[in-house]
């Protein structure tokens, strides 16, 4: 049972027949409680006639997935099996982050018969957004009260991110054709994996004349290559504690999860193998053995539900992951925010084990500094100070990064996913991968 706002506002306009019953000579108190027990039974009364939500069948249609901060529609789709008009109001139980709305939705429903409400969700966190149940509240003849029900219909929906990195492709596919020489612009020389013979032109490198071809075609005959295909690109997010600080407008494992699914869209288009896990003591998520059109969907469902923990990430066994995901040379981007020289150790140990393999990139999410205020005050001046401490013990990191094999790029949030594709293309154009 639940009451309405009518209720008080008819308590309260019992004042006038209180007074008059007074003026006539009858108790005041007698009149005020024969108009409180008016008023209860009236309530109670009108939420016996209400009709009963119970009789409601409920039918959800929510999509199964949607980016995060896109808004997306819903649908309740209500069934009275009663033999009663319902009218009265519903609410959608979604839990807070998923930004449905506050107000009750209006229902009337005459027996037998559906009505479909439509709820729209603005999610603002990623993952499985979930709702348990709807409450229905059937309102009585005289507007008083009403029953009031929880109707079980679980429901979810998985956000996931929204790749707001994918502006930078086009331009990174560009230059990747151009790599492949299927534009005008020919880049020949390059790479490692042979493509074709043409006749040698004056100014050509002399070291890729193919001395057999020209012996049969009785003209001077050149080798032409293009960059490598078929190589295995291996992405390791570190989901630690680190990648739950705070930077800009998210975390740092959002950045990194952009910086990821940029990568992998444009190595899975010049034709490399991509592999992605989440680690730090346990495996969050992985993802190997896709190809072509499926791995972007592949991706963005296994980061969905993935959120930073607070431990320390174990690198050897992280590095262990990179072993048993392939054998052969490849590229290994650690995403990770190697910034303080003491907490970094553990990292900077495991790392040569890790170069002396293969080619290594270590990507590292930044904050952008504050602007300096030539007049600072206290405030400001340790704040400057903290700026340029942190960017002091980051170079630091970096320096050993370097020494121990790897190349170490950071970067702000926005500028992070170019980064990482710019290194992926030069590698790729100097035939290093």
């Amino acid at each position: 049972m639940y009451v309405t706002g009518r209720l008080p506002l008819f308590v309260g306009l019992g004042v006038v027949p209180v007074v008059l019953l007074s003026i006539a000579g009858v108790n005041a108190w007698l009149a005020m409680l024969g108009w409180a027990v008016l008023s209860t039974a009236l309530a109670i009364g009108d939420a016996a006639a209400a009709p009963d939500p119970r009789h409601l069948d409920v039918v959800r249609d929510i999509p199964r997935r949607s980016l995060l901060g896109q808004q997306v529609e819903t649908g309740v789709t209500l069934r009275n099996t009663g033999a009663r008009t319902l009218r009265g109001r519903m609410r959608d139980a979604w839990q807070p982050t998923a930004g449905a709305p506050l107000e009750r939705l209006a229902l009337d429903i005459p027996p037998g018969e559906s009505r479909r409400v439509r709820v729209p969700l603005l999610p603002r966190r990623r993952g499985e957004l979930r709702t348990a149940f709807v409450v229905v509240r059937g309102a009585g003849p005289l507007g008083l009260a009403g029953r009031q029900r929880r109707l079980d219909s679980p429901g979810a929906l998985r956000v996931l991110p929204p790749f707001t990195s994918r502006r930078h492709l086009p331009s990174r596919l560009a230059r990747l054709r151009e790599l492949d020489g299927n534009t005008s612009v020919q880049v020949r020389g390059q790479g490692t994996e042979f493509d074709s013979l043409r006749e040698y032109v004056r100014g050509d490198d002399v070291r890729s004349i193919d001395w057999r071809a020209t012996a049969r075609a009785g003209t001077t005959m050149l080798r032409t290559w293009r960059p490598e295909r078929d190589r295995h690109v291996v992405i390791i997010i570190d989901t630690g504690r680190t990648a739950a600080a705070r930077v800009g407008d998210g975390v740092r494992m959002d950045a990194a999860m952009e910086a990821a699914l940029l990568l992998s869209a444009l190595a899975s288009r010049a034709g490399d193998h991509v592999h992605l896990v989440m680690f730090d003591r346990l495996v969050r998520a992985r993802v190997t053995g896709v190809d072509g059109p499926g791995l972007l969907p592949a991706l963005v469902d296994a980061m969905a539900p993935v959120d930073p923990q607070l431990i320390d990430t174990d690198w050897d066994a992280a590095i262990a992951q990179v072993r048993r995901l392939t054998s052969r040379p490849s590229l290994v981007v650690l995403l990770t925010a190697q910034d303080a020289p003491e907490a970094a150790r553990g990292f900077l140990g495991s790392l040569p084990a890790l170069t002396a393999r293969t080619r290594v990139v270590v990507a590292s999410v930044t904050d952008n500094p504050a602007p300096v205020d030539p007049r600072p005050d206290a405030d400001e001046l340790y704040r400057q100070a903290a700026y340029a401490r942190a960017a002091r013990d980051a170079e630091r990191v970096a320096a050993a990064v370097r020494r121990a094999g790897a190349e170490p790029i950071a970067a702000s949030p926005d500028d992070l996913p170019p980064a990482v594709a710019d290194r992926y293309l030069a590698l790729k154009a100097a035939g290093r991968l």
